[in-house]
């Protein structure tokens, strides 16, 4: 399990900017998509103990994995919670009694650890053709890189800033662009005021078990929807990701590892966590360093940034998400400029699938939701029935995969 680069020693500049990519991805997931689980919380009636007991289980279960799978593999595994299914159920909550949902979240986890074992998914991941992966993750992230830009009618000065910022960054110290950018917004939103971080305290979260219940209506209505939509719209997606940089790792431990800290977290409230994309995709990527065998470092630092997160629960949730939305997502697609381009241009590069990776972008990009399901699910399927049709065979090299959604920077927007 290891990156194509051969490692160079590792030396103190080198940590910089992984670091920071870690750092930025935790951001950008707790700024912008947490506040579904939130929703969900409410909806379902959860006491503030019950709120921050998910907020502490689903916070620590995706640091210690991400931060151990980074650890192990040697490349920048970025796991998060299914952003989907936190969405999926703010409406579920609403008619499953608490304990039948983490009953849900026991089988849906279990599932995933079966799946992971049998070796199934890394077979189904390895058939997908390069270009196709390509148009997949240009289209799901092309969004972001949109609401770099579209936040300037909002916020004209903040975003005008942060672009001519990154701008400048790029001509004259590229490697600095995204950690410049950081400081430089951090910076103007304090000495605007607009981050209030006078009422905060610290406070340590506890964990709080619930005892799981068990019943066919939350096994088809919650524990079924929750695997699937998981599986298609952040599983699949993340291992593109992985693979359009040039990771290796096959996804089997990653499905298994992942699952086996979902189903060990289930009963104190957390739902489901994964392989990210969208934030992974901060990491995978260039802008985390110029070099790949240092990325992993990328994965190691987001872990521990959610495990301190996790320790104080609600307190830093609440730090991360009390910044603007503008500047989460302009920071989000400045940070993915890098990834979108490359992706674009793989999907483009050959003439024989061009075609079917470019119907992949354009239903990617439509985020198209049927049947429950979003739509990184149906731009592949779409992909890849044009590519079959195009070509009037598969290929037969193994695919490079390309990175895929992982968090919803807006609660408006796309996938982890």
């Amino acid at each position: 399990m290891s990156s194509s680069a051969s490692p160079s020693p590792l030396r103190l500049r080198d940590l910089l900017h992984p670091i920071v990519a870690g750092l930025i991805s935790v951001i950008v997931n707790y700024g912008g998509t947490f506040i579904l689980v939130f929703q969900a919380a409410k909806i379902a009636g959860l006491s503030p103990e019950l709120t921050a007991s998910w907020v502490w289980s689903v916070s620590i279960g995706v640091g210690i994995t991400g931060l151990f799978l980074s650890w192990v593999s040697r490349e920048p595994i970025i796991t998060a919670w299914s952003t989907p299914a936190a969405a999926f159920l703010v409406v579920a909550l609403s008619t499953t009694p608490y304990a039948e949902a983490v009953g849900a979240y026991i089988i849906s986890a279990a599932a995933f650890v079966l799946l992971g074992l049998s070796g199934c998914f890394e077979k189904v991941i390895r058939l997908i053709p390069p270009g196709v992966a390509a148009g997949l993750l240009a289209g799901i992230l092309l969004q972001f890189g949109i609401g770099a830009f579209g936040g300037m009618s909002l916020d004209p000065l903040l975003v005008g800033l942060l672009i001519a910022a990154y701008v400048v960054l790029k001509r004259f110290t590229a490697r600095y662009a995204v950690v410049g950018i950081l400081v430089l917004g951090l910076a103007f939103l304090l000495t605007q005021g607009r981050v209030d971080l006078s009422g905060l305290a610290l406070q340590f979260a506890a964990p709080v078990f619930t005892r799981p219940e068990f019943s066919i209506n939350a096994l088809l209505s919650v524990a079924l929807p929750l695997f699937l939509i998981t599986l298609t719209g952040q599983y699949m997606p993340g291992m593109l990701v992985l693979r359009n940089d040039g990771f290796s790792t096959s996804a089997n431990p990653i499905v298994t590892v992942t699952g086996l800290g979902s189903l060990l977290m289930a009963p104190f409230g957390s739902h489901a966590f994964n392989v990210a994309a969208i934030t992974a995709a901060i990491c995978t990527g260039k802008e985390a360093s110029e070099d790949p065998s240092k990325r992993w470092i990328a994965g190691v630092a987001a872990g521990v940034f959610y495990i301190l997160v996790g320790v104080f629960g609600v307190t830093l949730a609440a730090v991360f998400m009390a910044f603007p939305a503008t500047f989460i997502t302009t920071l989000a697609g400045l940070a993915l400029l890098g990834t979108i381009g490359a992706s674009l241009a793989s999907a483009m590069a050959d003439v024989k699938s061009r075609e079917a990776s470019l119907i992949t972008f354009l239903a990617s990009a439509a985020n198209i939701t049927l049947l429950g399901i979003g739509g990184a699910f149906w731009g592949l399927l779409i992909g890849l029935a044009a590519y079959a049709l195009l070509n009037g065979r598969w290929p037969r090299r193994k695919a490079v995969v390309i990175p895929a959604v992982d968090a919803v920077v807006t609660t408006q927007g796309a996938t982890h």
